[in-house]
């Protein structure tokens, strides 16, 4: 049976982006049919290339984030590559760039110049800070973002510093929030005959919406939200418990039904009827106790002794993994979360599959992150047309 035909094939996106947040929009694009054309300067490539874990000196996490981009060179810094640029973008639909302003600016690349010459063309701007304010040239990173959102000074022990993430989270985050946001110019410009449009993302923003709980007690309660470490007191019982196994499992208790079953699962029965612990505005007035208690009866069990009963009265728990056990995992490999692809470079490789699962149109991973420039010719000859003599020519240039 033929290949289900993927929502976004026909879909062309230029990828000029470097590190997390845009490439990462691209990928997710990308998984789901669209054909993105990965553009790095000549050389090295995106930094993203050289991020984190390496084998044989090539960077896992670009295998997985290159995933089904062609990948060319060229050097905007020039007038040369600046019009070859806009060859590859009178072709295409979206375009995603993470230069500061000024950058653009000088390279042609503004909004307004590339609207002008490619009304059509949705044009994603993934920044640190985003335009319009007195911070749109200062470079950005997540980490500085995660800072400035609020997330690090409520995130750790409650005697401890603000906390930073190991990973990418204010990426990640922001990633989601702008290729939804690409979806919906797509579907102004493709439903209600609209032109291309400016999506203006940047890296603070859509982490502090998650944790807009924190600004909306300050507005009106005067409230500022500190670190609890894993409690919170609205949900009591949530935190993360140690086992006698030395394992680790995580509890939360939102709902009335939840927490009386897991009342009931750890000997206490009459913390049930009493609604002094079940109610969940009252029972944060109880927090400590709570807390002690289930932790208490955790600490006695092993961890296949806690999970085994909080299973069988339906208590809303899960063991603390690391990667060997997530990897493991038969529920999720019941569902194909993780899969192996071959890549010439490294073999066989683990890596996660799309997340969204579509029951008709699903995405998929066709080839992992190819090397720097390997599809130049691929793209500037048989995509553009240039012939032999004219790519050796901008080799020779350096502008590919």
């Amino acid at each position: 049976m033929p290949e289900a035909v993927r929502p976004l094939e026909g879909l062309r996106v230029i990828d000029a982006a470097t590190l997390a947040a845009g490439p990462m929009v691209a990928t997710a694009l990308g998984e789901f049919g669209a054909e993105v054309i990965k553009v790095e300067q000549p050389g090295a490539g995106d930094p993203l290339r050289t991020w984190g874990y390496q084998k044989d000196g090539i960077g896992l996490f670009w295998k997985s984030v290159g995933r089904n981009k062609q990948c060319v060179t060229l050097d905007l810094r020039g007038a040369e590559g600046q019009e070859l640029f806009h060859r590859l973008l009178h072709v295409s639909d979206v375009l995603v760039l993470n230069n500061r302003p000024s950058a653009l600016a000088r390279w042609g690349l503004d909004y307004e110049s590339v609207h002008r010459a490619h009304p059509r063309l949705v044009m994603l701007h993934v920044s640190g800070y985003g335009a319009g304010g007195p911070a749109s040239d200062r470079p950005g990173f997540g980490t500085l973002a995660e800072a400035m959102s609020g997330f690090a000074h409520v995130t750790g022990q409650l005697d401890g510093p603000p906390t930073l993430p190991p990973f990418f989270l204010a990426d990640g985050i922001a990633a989601q929030s702008a290729t939804f946001a690409v979806m919906m110019a797509l579907y102004y410009r493709d439903l209600h005959g609209g032109s291309g449009q400016l999506i203006d993302v940047n890296l603070v923003e859509p982490l502090a919406r998650l944790i807009e709980t924190s600004t909306l007690g300050y507005s009106h309660l005067g409230v500022v939200m500190g670190r609890t470490g894993n409690r919170l007191d609205a949900s009591a019982p949530r935190n993360a418990y140690l086992t006698a196994d030395g394992r680790w499992v995580a509890l939360s208790s939102a709902s009335r039904n939840i927490v009386m079953r897991l009342y009931r699962s750890v000997d206490r029965p009459d913390l049930a009827e009493d609604d002094e612990y079940v109610d969940p505005i009252r029972r944060q007035a109880h927090g400590d106790e709570i807390d002690g208690i289930v932790a208490e009866w955790i600490r006695a069990r092993t961890l296949d002794d806690v999970m085994r009963v909080f299973e069988a009265a339906d208590v809303a728990a899960a063991p603390v993994y690391d990667a060997q056990q997530l990897l493991a995992d038969e529920h999720l490999r019941a569902r194909g979360t993780f899969l192996e692809v071959d890549d010439p470079d490294l073999g066989r490789m683990t890596v996660q599959a799309p997340v969204a699962i579509l029951s008709e149109t699903p995405g998929r991973v066709d080839h992992l992150g190819r090397g720097v420039g390997a599809d130049n010719e691929a793209v500037y000859g048989g995509l553009l047309g240039l012939d032999g003599a004219a790519l050796q020519a901008l080799r020779d240039a350096g502008t590919i």
